[in-house]
């Protein structure tokens, strides 16, 4: 690794750090970041994964008294353990040209989420029109389709979190997004147990972008009492589609 790359490594670790602390989706930046400091897809989605992993603890620390009882977060913890090896053991498992070709839909696919997250939920109706069993279901579901998703490919998966949440649960977008925080913290460091074991970490570049992160997750904090969370929000969805699209254009011309 040069110069150029640390630099650029070290921008991007700042950077998903501070869109992590708010709204998530850091990864999309950290992520196409690793590519072109020249790790191949399956090697920096896995350095990925470990590299963020102090960002979202910090963005815990920082949402902690907007956190439910610590009973109400119990059932999601076994959830998301599964199903974070789950996705992990199948990003082990996958051919890496099928990894390029399945990341840029990924990307999309999260970024859509985000983008209609409105209509979903008129589409999916209010939780409290559900039954405790049918919420409980609901969440439970969504939790282990998230945890899949982190495992398996970690970028823009606050983004995933905080919209598939806010479908299920009856809550304020800050509860949502501090439950997100805890969730993503949960599953990095499942991943970082499991791709320390036996996974391709760069940890030359996990080095440079785990403590920009840290960084960037205090700037974002402060941050988000300023910037209206409509422009970030328009900031990730630009962005993730872009990186999508790119992506895509890349696996078929590769």
């Amino acid at each position: 690794m040069d110069l150029s790359h640390a630099a650029l490594l070290l921008a991007a670790g700042l950077a998903a750090g501070t869109v992590n602390a708010v709204a998530g989706g850091g990864s999309l930046i950290t992520f196409p970041a690793m590519i072109a400091a020249g790790l191949p897809p399956v090697p920096a989605n896995v350095s990925n994964s470990v590299a963020v992993f102090p960002g979202y603890v910090a963005s815990v620390a920082g949402s902690r008294q907007d956190l439910p009882r610590p009973r109400a977060l119990a059932t999601l913890v076994p959830t998301t353990i599964v199903g974070t090896i789950l996705g992990a053991l199948l990003l082990l498992a996958t051919p890496a040209r099928a990894f390029e070709l399945v990341v840029p839909f990924l990307v999309l696919g999260a970024t859509a989420v985000l983008a209609f997250q409105d209509p979903l939920r008129r589409l999916v109706g209010h939780p409290r029109d559900l039954s405790p069993r049918q919420r409980t279901v609901a969440v439970q579901t969504m939790v282990a389709l998230g945890a899949v998703y982190g495992g398996y490919f970690g970028a823009a998966l606050g983004v995933m979190l905080v919209a598939g949440l806010a479908l299920v649960l009856d809550a304020t977008l800050v509860r949502v997004s501090a439950i997100k925080n805890l969730l993503s913290a949960l599953v990095g460091v499942t991943t970082l147990v499991v791709f320390a074991l036996f996974g391709p970490v760069n940890w030359a570049a996990v080095a440079v972008v785990a403590p920009a992160t840290l960084i960037g997750g205090y700037a974002g904090a402060r941050l988000v009492r300023r910037l209206p969370p409509v422009v970030l929000k328009t900031l990730i969805v630009v962005f993730g589609t872009a990186i999508g699209l790119y992506l895509l254009w890349r696996a078929l011309n590769g």
